[in-house]
């Protein structure tokens, strides 16, 4: 449970509507109303306050849940720790921080290139339990082979180099991953429940993952008009296999996390204010600022052919099409998060001031139904902040956005960073090559949403050189649907 200093006298205090909370919480229960889903979980906070917690179904408030990808944004954020204080940069060259790393091409790969998913090995074979035995840790880096090269295209990697961002995590701060997450995030923000790498004793509270409902056919993709997802390395047994304490116990860096809703929407309100409610600072405005800018340039989802709008290791919502990125049409351009497998939303809001945490442990095979739920429950609450009753209690914004900005209206906050992200994307696009559009639509943000209907194993593939395969570097590939991620 959260800790009494994260509630809130009233939503009122913090500027949010009561009757609009009200829609939120029937929206987000739902599909466990209808018997879709088992349970589901959701919380609401601003101003670093739970205005929102509740659990549905099979589950209580104590429960735990597997988010999946939306891990990636802790072990960013367990990074930007490390870039601000200047033990690693996004330019230096992997493996001259991992040497085991720089083989088979690969040691032209930087550490900007691991969080925009640009670094050329998507499926890269890596067992959660491999983390624990250091040489067959290393063996697997210099194992892996290039797709394409490095810098050339966007292809969601959905957990290979954040392996390679928590090894990095060690190497630079002498510390093991697992106790950094806990030490530098988890505890200075007041959130026991939040685990990279889950203790065998917290495995009762672990709401059990099962699939539901059922998947949608080639005739149904063709019908819809949506491009059918490419057969792929996720089963319905790789999702299934983080019911397993060992692979629960695996601090899977892409997406391996588990925690309540509670800390998820915590977690994003220390990264819009920098630090907890209780005035903990964690990271420096900067900092944040940094980590927020669009650095993907002009790069396009090759299955949905829209703009990444890829921050370091987090996602931007942007422009109108932000509802393919994981938002609602209502969230602001500068919201931020990452989605997770099965239909997890995490995400803040600076422009509002809101963030959101929702797990469910009912995997939908319905992508249709499944990517509905996202947007609808994200609009709602994207309108928390916005509507008359939420006026009371202007958002915070950090000073990133600019000191210049302080005591202006949201619009005017947002306009400034969305300008500074315009002149970063501008830079980007002078420095890097940009994919090739695919014309083709999709009403979410990846495949990852919609899941495979057949697969290869979880393991992973054997990769061959980019150098050797030309075709490759001219044939635009399919994000793999991916058992750690429910949007790039």
């Amino acid at each position: 449970m959260p800790n009494p200093q994260f509630t809130v006298a009233s939503p009122e205090s913090v500027g949010v509507d009561p009757s609009m909370l009200a829609a939120v919480v029937t929206r987000a229960r739902q599909e466990v109303d209808e018997g879709v889903l088992p349970s589901a979980q959701i919380a609401v906070a601003r101003e670093g306050k739970l205005v929102l917690f509740e659990t549905f179904g099979d589950a209580t408030n104590h429960s735990l849940y597997c988010v999946f990808s939306s891990t990636k944004a802790i072990t960013s954020a367990a990074a930007w720790l490390l870039i601000e204080s200047g033990d690693l940069s996004v330019d230096e060259r992997v493996a001259d921080i991992v040497p085991e790393f720089g083989t088979n091409g690969k040691d032209v790969v930087t550490v900007e290139q691991l969080f925009l998913h640009t670094s050329g090995f998507p499926s890269a074979p890596f067992r959660p339990t491999d983390w624990f035995d250091r040489d067959l840790r290393l063996g697997r880096f210099a194992q892996w082979r290039l797709n394409w090269e490095p810098g050339s295209r966007f292809e969601y990697h959905p957990s290979s180099s954040m392996w390679v961002i928590a090894e990095i995590i060690e190497r630079r701060s002498g510390r093991d991953f697992i106790g950094f997450v806990r030490d530098q995030i988890a505890t200075p923000l007041g959130l026991p429940s939040l685990y990279v790498g889950l203790p065998s004793e917290e495995n009762g509270r672990v709401a059990e993952i099962s699939h539901c409902g059922d998947p949608m056919s080639s005739e149904d993709y063709a019908r819809l008009g949506i491009p059918e997802p490419p057969v792929t390395e996720v089963t319905e047994d790789a999702i299934l296999s983080f019911n397993r304490p060992e692979i629960r116990a695996a601090p899977t860096a892409g997406g391996g996390g588990i925690m309540t809703a509670a800390d998820l929407a915590l977690f994003y309100q220390g990264l819009i204010h920098g630090g907890s409610a209780a005035g903990r600072r964690v990271w420096r405005d900067d900092t944040l600022h940094m980590a927020r800018q669009v650095r993907s340039g002009d790069l396009r989802d090759p299955y949905a052919g829209h703009p990444v709008n890829r921050g370091l290791g987090i996602v931007i919502a942007g422009d109108k099409g932000r509802n393919l990125r994981g938002f609602g049409h209502d969230n602001s351009p500068v919201a931020f998060g990452h989605g997770g497998a099965g239909g997890q939303i995490a995400w803040g809001d600076p422009g509002t001031g809101v963030s959101i945490g929702y797990c469910t442990n009912g995997h939908d095979r319905n992508p249709l139904r499944l990517g509905r739920r996202g947007v609808s429950i994200s609009n709602k609450v994207a309108r928390l902040a916005q509507t008359k009753g939420a006026n009371a209690s202007k958002p915070r914004t950090t000073r990133s956005a600019c000191s210049a900005t302080r005591g202006k209206g949201w619009r005017e906050r947002l306009a400034s960073e969305t300008a500074d992200r315009s002149a970063s994307m501008n830079r980007a696009r002078s420095t890097r090559r940009s994919s090739k559009r695919i014309g083709s639509t999709a009403f979410t943000s990846s495949p990852m949403c919609f899941g495979s209907r057949r697969s290869r194993s979880f393991a992973g593939t054997s990769m061959t050189s980019w150098r050797t395969r030309p075709q490759d570097r001219d044939r635009p590939s399919m994000p793999r649907a991916d058992p750690l991620s429910a949007s790039t």
